[in-house]
């Protein structure tokens, strides 16, 4: 098991300054969260030449981009073909800074869908990206998150798609704080598809707290991970 941090807790660094923080602290890898207006510079503008730069410089301090976070969202027929698109530059900038991982949402489930209309067009959605993110070495890792909180849901998607390079990011917190799975339960659901974590604590009343100081057993789903 590897360890990294996202720029969603440090948005003011810039990437010399993140990869610079991870080996301080003895991270393995950093999370760039692109599209947030975030300092690090990782972004679909980027070109090739400073591609290739974010790329070297990694490899140089020893710290891997362990996954690019997107904010690609699909179960909304209004902006699922842009959602779409996007993730398609997604799977390419993620290749060309050296990373393999991207992070996406299944999103708000939009006007006049249902539970099992919306797992259709996620799981549509995803394997009409699955073959390019293959070809580019990226696995895409659907969160847990916004109307995907519950574990069954997500777990749907995975079965439907059924593609290689389409996995999860379990973020352990949200199935709990939405009181829709333990931390066991989630992981008995999701673990033949789990490739990328994402851990925080809170609680029912509040969304983001101190590790430690919410609801969340971290020991647990560590605990559990280390028999993958």
């Amino acid at each position: 098991m590897k360890y990294s941090f996202m720029s969603f807790s440090c948005p003011e660094l810039t990437l010399n300054e993140m990869l610079s923080m991870a080996k301080e602290f003895g991270y393995d890898g950093i999370e760039p969260r692109i599209s947030s207006n975030h300092r690090h510079g990782v972004e679909f503008d980027a070109n090739q030449i400073q591609r290739k730069e974010i790329r070297q410089t990694a490899i140089d301090t020893g710290i891997a981009i362990g996954c690019v976070a997107t904010s690609c969202r699909y179960a909304d027929l209004k902006t699922n073909q842009d959602m779409v698109n996007d993730t398609m530059k997604a799977i390419d900038l993620t290749a060309d800074i050296g990373s393999s991982r991207i992070r996406v949402f299944g999103g708000k489930i939009g006007d006049g869908l249902d539970r099992n209309a919306a797992v259709d067009l996620v799981a549509k959605s995803l394997l009409s990206i699955a073959d390019h993110a293959s070809e580019r070495g990226v696995t895409i890792c659907m969160e847990t998150h916004d109307d995907w909180c519950n574990p069954t849901d997500v777990a749907a998607v995975m079965k439907k798609a059924n593609h290689p390079a389409i996995a999860v990011n379990w973020d352990i917190m949200h199935p709990v704080r939405r009181s829709y799975a333990t931390i066991e339960e989630s992981f008995e659901v999701l673990k033949p598809w789990i490739q990328h974590l994402h851990i925080h604590d809170g609680s029912a009343q509040t969304s983001l707290l101190p590790i430690g100081e919410g609801d969340i057993d971290h020991k647990s789903a560590i605990e559990r991970l280390s028999t993958i």
